[in-house]
């Protein structure tokens, strides 16, 4: 199955499993408009069609959200996101923590991430790293067809705090295996995607496939044998399962399309650092996007861009040298 098919699979599913859960927009899959159709007819009573004001209708979710309801916000583009920041940091972050859980916010903030091409510098955010950064929000970033169809269940049917959900477009035509029952994947829980034994690559969503490239390319080329964990989620994060990984190997690279300063890449590699520096082999690397507004060039978009080569030659950087097979 496709992602984009996995997803709206999910929502089909959420909607028919839990009479409480409203879409505020109903786009979520791009020009893949067919996929979503029957939903919107079957669902037509259960989904509001905004104007362009995500501070008020983020402001809306998160108050129907609190008052019992169980929203699933379309914010599409995450940059659009940045208008409606005084509401998913500054109430919806703050509802269910603050009040020790007597004020739930079960709210989702769905958003498309990344260098999707041409987007330029307002549609190409990154912003996972800014809502990491804030406690009480917890941060999905699914990287398989299976994960976004069982992350988006579990974050809409059974958790009670604010999700910000991120997808990237480019991931739209990934395929991969789906399970036949409509399973959940709880927050919290990374899985090893590859396993390998000489160096680890911690990719985050759409690094996730890249990473898989790269640990193919490299056992070919270089004999080297990676493993490839996907955290899946930032917040609740399973740091033990990467840690394990890291002790493991000895030799890590992190990769996320976030900037670098400050992006999601540096934060997992400051954790290894203080929790794992004596197992290290070698430096930690990153591979994230250059620190640049992202340009509408597709030339020098290509350039910035955290891809499959810049995670080979990370990994090479931090490995022995092997003799190819």
């Amino acid at each position: 199955m496709r992602y984009v098919e996995a997803l709206a699979q999910a929502l089909a599913e959420i909607l028919e499993a839990e009479e409480r859960v409203v879409l505020i927009g109903g786009s979520f899959v791009g020009a893949n408009r067919g996929l979503m159709a029957d939903l919107h007819h079957r669902f037509s009573d259960r989904i509001i069609w905004p104007p362009i004001a995500e501070l008020a209708y983020s402001g809306i979710a998160t108050g129907a959200a609190m008052a019992g309801l169980r929203p699933i916000v379309d914010l599409s583009t995450a940059t659009f996101s940045y208008e409606a920041i005084p509401q998913i940091v500054n109430e919806a972050a703050i509802a269910c923590a603050n009040s020790a859980g007597q004020t739930t916010a079960p709210v989702v903030f769905y958003m498309l991430y990344g260098i999707r091409g041409g987007g330029a510098v307002q549609h190409s955010g990154s912003p996972q790293a800014w809502y990491w950064n804030t406690p009480g929000l917890q941060v999905a970033m699914p990287g398989s067809p299976a994960d976004v169809r069982g992350l988006l269940r579990w974050a809409a049917l059974r958790s009670d705090r604010p999700t910000v959900f991120f997808s990237h477009h480019r991931l739209f035509s990934c395929e991969g295996d789906v399970p036949e029952t409509a399973t959940e994947i709880p927050f919290g829980r990374a899985e090893v995607k590859r396993v390998g034994t000489d160096a680890t690559v911690i990719a985050c969503g759409v690094q996730v496939p890249r990473a898989l490239q790269a640990a193919a390319e490299l056992e070919r080329q270089d004999n080297i044998q990676v493993e490839v964990i996907d955290p899946r989620t930032l917040a609740p994060l399973d740091l033990p399962a990467i840690l394990n990984s890291v002790r493991k190997t000895g030799r890590v690279v992190v990769t996320d399309e976030s900037h670098d300063l400050g992006g999601v890449a540096s934060g997992l590699a400051a954790l290894i650092a203080d929790e794992a520096f004596d197992a290290l082999k070698a430096p930690i690397k990153r591979v994230s996007t250059v620190h640049v507004p992202v340009p509408y060039a597709r030339t020098l978009e290509d350039a910035i861009v955290p891809d499959v080569q810049r995670i080979v030659a990370a990994v090479r950087s931090v490995s022995p040298r092997r003799t190819p097979v």
